[in-house]
């Protein structure tokens, strides 16, 4: 095997390996992504009852006050 040969398989198994690099970090992107629209779609809505139930609550026991 020539110098030559082997230049060219390193530069191949470089750009290999850098592809390789922008496919990770394409990956890794879009799972964060994911990730922090799971949390925000998981966190809103729990916030929301957080701040829904008490008004709740207080509409029921007004009604149940009037029934009693």
């Amino acid at each position: 095997m020539s110098e030559q040969e082997i230049i060219q398989r390193l530069n191949a198994l470089q750009q290999k390996i850098d592809a390789t690099y922008i496919s990770a970090e394409k990956t890794r992107k879009y799972f964060l992504t994911v990730i922090i629209v799971s949390v925000i779609a998981f966190v809103l809505p729990l916030v929301g009852l957080f701040l829904a139930i008490p008004s709740f609550l207080s509409t029921y026991s007004d009604i149940s006050g009037l029934i009693q």
